[in-house]
Order: C-alpha cells, then sequence, then structure tokens
C-alpha cells in the first residue's frame, strides 16, 4: 500500500509522540493499542492496526524496567510493526502473524536507541545543572526541550526510514518469507504473548485472586458471552466482594467466642476456615 505526503507526516508524528510519551508516561501514546490504533487512523487501515496493537499489548504487558535492566523498546515495536503492515498490504492473519513477528526483535534492537539517547541526556542533565546554578530558567526549559525531542526522534527517525524504503520493498521482503518461517514466527508470537501474560498473572497471582481468575477462565470459553456481558460478571462480583470485605470485620476480633477471626477478607477467611 502506498502513502502519500500527508499520511507520511502524519505517521512520523504519531511515532514522534510515541517517542517521548516513552519517557512521559502522560497520554500513553507509546502503548501498542494506542500507537497502533493513531497509525491506522491516519493511513485508513483502522481495523487491522487495533488488532495488531491489541495483539502486541499482551506481548507487552510483561515488559517492564526492573532495577538496572531496560524492557524492550514498546514504542519503536508498535510503531514499526503498524508501518510494515500497512506496507506490506497484507491486513489479513497471515500478514498481522508477520507484523507481529518482526516487533519483538525490533523491540530488542530499539534497546541500542533507547541507551544512546539516555547516554546524551546524561550529558543533558550537567548543562541543566550549570543553568541552574546560573538562575537561567530559560535555559534549563529549552535543554528539557531538547532532551525530549531526542526521545521523540529516538522512534521518528526509525520510521522514517522505513517509510523511505517504501510499500514495494517491504511487500516483497514479506512475500519471499518462506512458510514455514513465517508459521514458525506466528507460532512464537503466540507463545510470547502467553508468556507475557503468564507474567503479569504470576505478579498479581494470590490466594484471594485466583477462584475470580479460574471463574473469568470457564466463561470466557462460553462463545455467546460478549466482552460486555464479561464485563458486567466482572464489576458484579467485584461489588459483591467489596460488600462481603465490608460485613465481614475488620482486625481480628473472634465471631461468637468459636475462635475464628474475620480479616476484612471474605475469600481468604473461607478458604482459611477450610
Amino acid at each position: 500500500m502506498q502513502l502519500n505526503m500527508i499520511q507520511i507526516i502524519l505517521v512520523v508524528i504519531v511515532s514522534f509522540l510515541a517517542g517521548m510519551e516513552g519517557i512521559l508516561d502522560e497520554f500513553h501514546f507509546h502503548q501498542p493499542v494506542v500507537a497502533c490504533t493513531l497509525i491506522g487512523l491516519v493511513t485508513g487501515q483502522l481495523v487491522p492496526c487495533m488488532i495488531l496493537g491489541g495483539s502486541l499489548q499482551m506481548i507487552a504487558l510483561g515488559w517492564a524496567n526492573i532495577g538496572a535492566a531496560v524492557a524492550p523498546d514498546v514504542a519503536l515495536a508498535s510503531v514499526a510493526s503498524a508501518i510494515i503492515l500497512v506496507l506490506g498490504g497484507d491486513f489479513g492473519a497471515k500478514g498481522r502473524a508477520s507484523a507481529l513477528a518482526i516487533a519483538v526483535p525490533l523491540a530488542v534492537a530499539g534497546l541500542l536507541l533507547t541507551i544512546l539517547v539516555r547516554t546524551i541526556t546524561t550529558g543533558i542533565v550537567h548543562i541543566m545543572d550549570a543553568a541552574a546554578k546560573e538562575g537561567s530558567f530559560r535555559k534549563i526549559d529549552m535543554w528539557q526541550y531538547i532532551a525530549i525531542s531526542l526521545q521523540g526522534l529516538r522512534i521518528a527517525i526509525p520510521a522514517a526510514l522505513i517509510l523511505a524504503i517504501g510499500a514495494g520493498p517491504v511487500s516483497s521482503m514479506l512475500k519471499a518469507m518462506p512458510s514455514w518461517l513465517t508459521d514458525g514466527l506466528a507460532l512464537g508470537g503466540g507463545m510470547v504473548v502467553a508468556v507475557g501474560y503468564a507474567m503479569v498473572i504470576n505478579m498479581m497471582a494470590s490466594r484471594e485472586v485466583w477462584p475470580f481468575f479460574a471463574i473469568g477462565f470457564v466463561l470466557a470459553t462460553i462463545k455467546s458471552l460478549t466482552l460486555i456481558g464479561l464485563g458486567a460478571i466482572g464489576l458484579a462480583m467485584a461489588m459483591i466482594y467489596l460488600a462481603l470485605s465490608k460485613n465481614g470485620g475488620g482486625s481480628g476480633s473472634g465471631s461468637g467466642g468459636s475462635g475464628e477471626t474475620n480479616t476484612g477478607d471474605p475469600v481468604g477467611d473461607i478458604i482459611d476456615d477450610y
């Protein structure tokens, strides 16, 4: 698919905003479901890009900065995979699988750009310290804008390079990939989604939430239930849980002299009693 000049400019702007939001984290333009949707909106391929963003978002759920370990660059993965999907012209399951599979190594490669920009901004911090000693707020603001702009360029420049390559080479590259490779990448991408979701569950898992997870897992297998229906059931269960928590007592007082303890967590109390 060929993009006109206005679409190219809008894609670069979205990429720039996604790069800045990777640091600012205010409007979440760097999140896959947002970045891919915006690129789909400006290129006229909203639905395929939304599906791609949702799939990539499931992978990114397990990506987090831990200590000195920096997570893969989700902004670059989102922008680059959406652009490749649009330029490739294959908006079916195979095209989305190929773009999704390419997104993961791009996210890892984006760490090099992240390290480079953060190294540069370390020097900018010292310049801002010198400006603070001079009492020049104008210089501080100027260098702050420059540092944030570098984060935007970190994504905008690779996006512009992919757009400069054009639809022809990108489409030819995707079509040249053999079926065993695309199928393997699709399988690997699906496994990465499962691993990312499992990491989130592992962080949130407790004996209080496991029953709700089991109930939600079973309800999700009922095909006649829509997302609205599942959301309504989840909301109702949360309200029931909160009501039971309020009525369960608070701080370990005995109940009827039987030695039972109310901790304020009804599910936990039931499990303890059991």
